[in-house]
């Protein structure tokens, strides 16, 4: 059994891929070929907003859209220590400070009960991470950040798909940053990631910084990086993406189905009115993981960990001065989480067999 099928989802998309792939042989237009414009207008199309910029990973989008924005030393961004990495990562590289604010036990996102208080005259920006699949309370930290006159950077790197009171994920605040990471649930075959907003001003900056600082070859306005997207993964993504509605369906249809024959026996995810969920990560939270996860192990059932480790316990960031205890939702959760097969080709009898094996170590 596989945690997540890609090589089930290859060959249902078989011939579409592998004729998209040799196009770009033919043309051989390997780096910003004319898959990569075409991709873009069908992600903007996709999410709602003008603008959709792709670059080589979802690290580099964070980072580029960090830079748009203007942010460096002496700076702090807001973002939660329940995360991948990458989110405090990002900002760490611009030279900024990461200010950390724990979760909501709800939806593992971000606690905005608890974000007025880490807004400081050095906050330049809030990043809200749409964990797991599902988008946080974005209305109320809009409010916020509008109330202090800073921009919001939505992490949706696990939430792409996923919607907000009808608003698609990466259109619910002033820049939306995704992967597609292969584990995601609009992946490629390596890394990629993409940006989107409605402001002209942010995409044009956007897409010079994704290119070395500059939009015409050898004027270079701005302090870039090489972040493109390559073109065979653009080429990738475009039939895919074409299917992703229908994926977006079976994932909700399988998470709804998991919830409902394991919510007397452990805690499954919860979804915040207004929001729908895509499940990047089928994610229940039990008391002795450790030992469940032997237990499906046993029965060759793999499971995963998002994530053991809160940020502010890495050694990286022991410079900021936080310490256990610090965010008491954030590190429960991450001593009790665990993440079941999730893909959108998992059948019923596959399923079937993960809740029995979940069942009957717990009950």
């Amino acid at each position: 059994m596989q945690f997540i099928d890609l090589k089930q989802q290859y060959r249902k998309y078989q011939t579409e891929i592998d004729e998209r792939i040799r196009r770009v042989l033919d043309h051989g237009n390997f780096i910003m070929g004319p898959e990569i414009s075409e991709l873009e207008k069908s992600l903007a199309n996709y999410v709602g907003v003008p603008h959709a910029i792709t670059c080589a990973s979802g690290t580099d989008s964070l980072e580029i859209a960090l830079r748009a924005l203007g942010i460096g030393p002496g700076d702090e961004v807001i973002t939660v220590p329940f995360t991948w990495i990458s989110s405090a990562e990002s900002i760490a590289l611009v030279g900024a400070r990461p200010i950390f604010v724990d979760i909501d036990p709800l939806d593992y996102n971000l606690d905005v009960g608890k974000l007025a208080k880490a807004i400081s005259p050095k906050t330049r920006a809030i990043m809200p991470v749409s964990l797991f699949g599902q988008i946080p309370d974005m209305e109320a930290i809009n409010r916020l950040a509008e109330e202090h006159r800073i921009p919001v950077l939505e992490d949706a790197a696990q939430s792409f798909g996923a919607t907000r009171n009808g608003l698609k994920s990466c259109a619910v605040s002033t820049i939306g940053s995704t992967s597609f990471f292969p584990a995601k649930p609009l992946g490629c075959y390596g890394d990629g990631g993409a940006l989107f907003t409605s402001n002209d001003g942010l995409a044009e900056k956007m897409r010079a910084i994704r290119t070395h600082g500059g939009i015409q070859r050898h004027q270079h306005p701005f302090l870039g990086m090489n972040g493109r997207f390559d073109t065979l993964q653009a080429a990738i993504l475009i039939p895919k993406l074409a299917h992703f509605p229908d994926e977006v369906e079976a994932r909700n249809r399988i998470g709804v189905r998991y919830s409902a024959m394991l919510k007397d026996v452990c805690e499954t995810p919860q979804i915040r009115k207004g929001n729908t969920h895509v499940y990047a990560q089928y994610t229940i939270r039990v008391k002795n993981r450790d030992r469940l996860g032997e237990a499906l192990k046993g029965k060759g059932i793999p499971t995963a960990v998002y994530y053991p480790k809160c940020l502010h316990e890495q050694p990286v960031f022991s410079r900021l001065g936080y310490k256990w205890g610090d965010f008491p939702e954030s590190e429960k959760a991450s001593r009790e989480v665990l993440s079941l097969p999730m893909h959108p080709f998992l059948t019923e009898k596959e399923q079937d067999k993960i809740v029995e094996a979940v069942r009957e170590a717990l009950i």
